[in-house]
């Protein structure tokens, strides 16, 4: 009888155990098919089509810098589970991905759901060597998704990849779609109607991460810091200070990799809010409002 109490004991242990294990790896079924995206912001954007009919995954962690960033090889091993690859366009560690793909996984379905949207340029520089110097390249802003407009462009091509990996789920993703698309616009008419009457606002920013979002709604962008976050010249900052005093910009977005420090000597002379934003957040539609609200407060 002991030995059967043992037997039953180790046995609902084994049980238990299990049930944590499968809570751990979360509710997705082992049938449920894998997307892999680029950017939170743009998981969160597949997720609203996709619902949960596609385990959407995301290489860049919320934190990480996509500028330094490159894959593990746990996001291989998630690539390779994948049935389709939808890039966000113009990441740069985007072309590693790319190239690790093309030997790996020929044949995997690669999207690109920036495509159709008119890029800026003349924010951002790459830099590389070449024969033993460094050359600059002017390269595409690649913060797409910061605007309610191309995230619209976003969904329509996400959409067109999702009914032609998946074609079962067709009329689901159609009906997901709209819903979607009915809330960007009216987002879209709302961010509209309140900056115009905030009198289209100039702000400064850190990092160049808004050129869209300005250009959306006829704002000015002044960048206080550089295209790679690093420290700006005794130049640049004066033209900054200069343009937010000539165009009464008085509020600052700044990231949190921006050194303190530089933060406080620029804005000691503006003395603009202070607003920290992730332009790289999960929650895309959150940090969208955060921004409006941020230069309608007055």
């Amino acid at each position: 009888m002991r030995c059967f109490r043992v037997s039953l004991l180790i046995l609902s242990l084994a049980v238990a155990v299990m049930a944590i294990v499968d809570g751990c790896v979360g509710n997705t079924s082992q049938s449920t098919k894998i997307v892999t995206v680029t950017l939170p912001p743009q998981k969160y954007i597949v997720e609203q089509i996709a619902g949960d009919r596609l385990d959407v995954r995301c290489l860049l962690s919320n934190g990480a810098n996509p500028e330094t960033y490159d894959p593990t090889v746990t996001n291989m091993m998630n690539l390779d589970k994948s049935i389709a690859y939808l890039r966000i366009g113009n990441v740069g560690f985007e072309d590693a991905v790319l190239g690790k793909i093309s030997h790996a996984n020929p044949s995997l379905p690669i999207y690109d759901i920036s495509e159709g949207i008119e890029l800026i340029s003349g924010t951002h520089t790459h830099y590389h060597a070449h024969d033993g110097e460094t050359v600059e390249h002017a390269t595409p802003d690649p913060h797409t998704w910061t605007s309610v407009k191309n995230a619209r462009v976003m969904a329509a091509n996400v959409l067109s990849a999702l009914k032609e990996i998946d074609p079962a789920n067709t009329e689901d993703y159609n009906e997901r779609y709209e819903r979607f698309v009915n809330r960007l616009d009216s987002l879209d008419s709302a961010f509209s109607s309140r900056l115009e009457a905030a009198g289209a606002p100039s702000f400064i920013v850190w990092h160049p991460s808004l050129s869209y979002f300005a250009r959306d709604y006829g704002l000015t962008q002044i960048v206080a810091g550089g295209s790679e976050n690093k420290e700006s010249s005794v130049t640049a900052v004066r033209q900054a200070i200069d343009k937010a005093t000539e165009t009464g910009a008085d509020v600052f977005f700044y990231q949190k990799d921006i050194d303190n420090r530089q933060l406080a000597a620029l804005n000691s002379s503006i003395k603009a809010t202070e607003v920290n934003i992730n332009p790289l957040s999960a929650d895309w539609e959150d940090e969208m409002i955060k921004i409006v609200d941020a230069l309608t407060a007055k």
